[in-house]
């Protein structure tokens, strides 16, 4: 009995021995990893996140998110590493205790493209399995990008649990990325690689397989067939980019356009100024947001739609002043009208710089006009939609109310025959006033939208005049239609001419289009029905 007590006694000294050497053994590799961060050696580095990014430790995250930012400081005396936070507050690696404070010893641990790439893919490892689906797709996006191999274990694990589709479909072109380059990789692996790939057929798909370097002569093949499909794709992505593109600026040149169509047509005045009718409407938004701000916060994300008609009742009120005292008394003198008005131009531009100052002016997106979306392989902006949208509610609107309403058939009796109109009892001087309100109320909402994608500054409407002459006089003066057609050819073509010849040759060009279509169609593409207006 005493020999069995002996031998238990023996067993249980033996096990707590072997435990007491088990445990530093099993905190090791770990630690060991840590340690390498201080030898200052890209390879050691290297090895050191492969490491810890597999480990599991629960302060995996937290060294190698520090390592990215240059916030995991190193000390080469005692070979100790530690995480600074943002809050000044740091905890030693290994451990994850606080520490009082980092040696001046210690210095950031640096890294190389490599090792870069080697950390966006351990990042990209550590959150595949996030609770959170952005988090789960924003890092199978970081390890496609990144395509280590190491990553491919957890890629491989994530994969298996994921339930979303398009975070699954994301690890599989992360999985085919790594596979891509992987050494060992079987051939039929990189076939399927490739083949998921040119599903993807993105430029970075593209540059993938153009990088992928010596392979079997069938994924050689595969890959240049993948290739020139992708080629083939982006080439018809690009035509439909640069289509959207034109669209958008078509819709700001229409907005811009649109009220000098109305005061051109039915006036026949050369407004100068309309483009500070433009920068008035910006300001107008500038203001409102402004006191937004300051006094009621809670109402940013409605505060274009305040700014909307408060900036065509100021912008219109000053063009009815503008034609009460000075448009007014030079119909029928076309150069001393367009004299004046760019003379008002100047004073208008003077005028805004003495209150507001010259430099720009921040006018901020609200939050349903932030961000993009993906359709494809274009990226098509909030603000540039929406803007869009607002252009052709504004135009049907308009048409509405020339079509409709007593002012509009007023307005148009007017364009036709001035003389006959005013025969028939039509006060043409009221109708003169209100019109070039209304363009110049147009030009001021046009004014809201331009400061959701352009700098406002006193400088903004300059920027729109020449353009929009451009599109009345190629539409056809005082027609609508002509005007929408107009604008968003020139904006198409604009779009389609700048990668080839350039932004400034560009316009160039299209200004020397237009005057040729002009010699032979002087009356713009959509001429109006009726003699011309008169003084």
């Amino acid at each position: 009995m005493p020999t069995n007590l002996s031998a238990r006694f023996c067993t249980f000294v033996l096990s707590l021995f072997l435990i007491a050497f088990a445990l530093p053994a099993f905190a090791g590799p770990f630690e060991d990893a840590v340690a390498k961060f201080a030898n200052d050696d890209f390879s050691d580095t290297e090895e050191a996140i492969g490491v810890v990014a597999s480990s599991g430790n629960k302060l995996a995250f937290p060294i190698i998110s520090a390592l990215q930012d240059g916030r995991l400081m190193a000390d080469p005396d005692s070979k100790k590493v530690y995480v600074t936070g943002a809050d000044g507050k740091s905890i030693d690696a290994a451990t994850g205790q606080p520490v009082a404070s980092v040696p001046d010893s210690a210095s950031a641990v640096r890294l190389n493209n490599r090792l870069r790439r080697s950390v966006d893919a351990a990042l990209g490892s550590l959150t595949l399995q996030s609770p959170d689906l952005g988090t789960r797709l924003q890092a199978a996006q970081s390890v496609f990008k990144s395509h280590e191999e190491t990553a491919l274990e957890a890629v491989d694990g994530a994969l298996a649990k994921e339930t979303n589709k398009s975070v699954k479909a994301a690890l599989g072109e992360a999985r085919a990325a790594i596979l891509l380059f992987k050494p060992d990789t079987t051939e039929v692996e990189k076939l399927e690689a490739v083949a998921t790939l040119k599903a993807r057929g993105d430029q970075e798909a593209l540059a993938l397989l153009i990088g992928m370097g010596d392979q079997p002569e069938s994924v050689t093949k595969a890959a240049a067939s993948a290739i020139g499909s992708i080629q083939n794709s982006l080439a018809v992505w690009s035509t439909v980019q640069n289509a959207w593109y034109g669209l958008s600026l078509g819709s700001v040149l229409l907005l811009a356009a649109i009220g000098l169509a109305i005061t051109f047509g039915v006036m026949g005045v050369i407004n100068m100024a309309h483009g500070e009718m433009v920068m008035i409407g910006a300001y107008t938004t500038f203001v409102v947001q402004e006191v937004i701000r300051t006094r009621f916060p809670g109402l940013f994300d409605y505060s274009l739609f305040i700014a909307v008609p408060l900036a065509f009742l100021v912008a219109g009120a000053i063009g009815v002043l503008i034609e009460r005292s000075i448009i007014r008394f030079l119909y029928g003198r076309p150069l001393e009208t367009l004299l004046a008005t760019w003379g008002l131009s100047l004073v208008l531009q003077q005028a805004v710089r003495t209150m507001f100052g010259p430099t720009n002016r921040e006018v901020g997106n609200p939050s349903w006009m932030s961000g993009a979306f993906e359709l494809g392989q274009i990226t098509i902006t909030y603000n540039r939609l929406w803007i869009l949208c607002f252009t052709l509610a504004v135009f049907a609107i308009l048409l509405a109310m020339l079509r409709y309403t007593a002012l509009g058939l007023e307005m148009r009796a007017v364009t036709q025959n001035r003389r006959m109109a005013a025969s028939m009892g039509i006060a043409t001087s009221r109708v003169d006033a209100l019109t070039f309100g209304l363009g110049s109320g147009i030009a001021g909402i046009a004014g809201v939208a331009l400061s959701q994608i352009d700098n406002v500054s006193p400088n903004l409407g300059q920027s729109y005049i020449i353009d929009s002459f451009m599109v009345v006089v190629f539409g056809g003066v005082g027609n609508l239609w002509g005007t929408l057609v107009g604008a968003f050819t020139l904006g198409i073509a604009n779009k389609f001419l700048e990668p080839i010849a350039g932004a400034v040759l560009g316009k160039i060009a299209i200004l020397v289009l237009i005057i040729l279509f002009i010699q032979k169609r002087p009356r713009g593409l959509f001429a109006l029905k009726g003699r011309a207006v008169e003084a």
